[in-house]
């Protein structure tokens, strides 16, 4: 693991996710009624539950608003969500507040310009292999999967590998 990843991962106590593009490949589906559905990732969810365990707390940021995230965000625990919400930095600045944490404490995984602010204060930004050319260029690292195709395990499992937490959590179903 680069090194300079691995320090920044060791003193994360908040992951945050943003959905579309991260924790989606990125495309919107709608019905005939105006309905919306979104498919995710099971490894990127086992990832998530994985590093709730650890003890890692975790948000999701969005600037879309729709049922199906508030579902799956509850299926996996997170236990921070904030849907419809351009302005991210404002929402990070307001959970920080509430948990006490500093900048220095959070790791964010974005894929597009409304993600880069966040990316760029928090202490671990990282950009999605499918991210836009300029977030990633200014990420402090990019995953090697793209949004919705393990992106987010992946992350996960940089923070908890870099927090010794790992081994223990995939010894657990031996």
């Amino acid at each position: 693991m680069n090194p300079e990843l691995q320090q920044r991962a060791q003193a994360v106590k908040l992951a945050i996710f943003d959905v579309d593009g991260v924790l989606t490949d990125g495309k919107l589906y709608f019905l005939v009624d105006g309905s919306e559905f979104k498919t995710f990732n099971t490894l990127d969810g086992h990832g998530i539950k994985m590093l709730i365990a650890s003890g890692v707390r975790t948000a999701i940021i969005s600037g879309r608003k729709t049922p199906v995230v508030e579902r799956r965000a509850q299926n996996l625990g997170i236990q921070h969500l904030y849907q419809g919400r351009e302005d991210k930095l404002v929402v990070l600045d307001e959970l920080l507040g509430e948990l006490g944490l500093s900048y220095e404490q959070v790791a964010y995984l974005g894929d597009d310009l409304p993600d880069l602010p966040v990316i760029r204060r928090v202490g671990l930004g990282m950009a999605v292999a499918s991210a836009d050319g300029f977030v990633r260029q200014h990420a402090h690292g990019v995953t090697q999967a793209r949004g919705g195709e393990g992106a987010a395990r992946e992350f996960c499992e940089l923070i908890m590998r870099a927090q010794g937490s790992l081994d223990a959590a995939q010894a657990a179903y031996l």
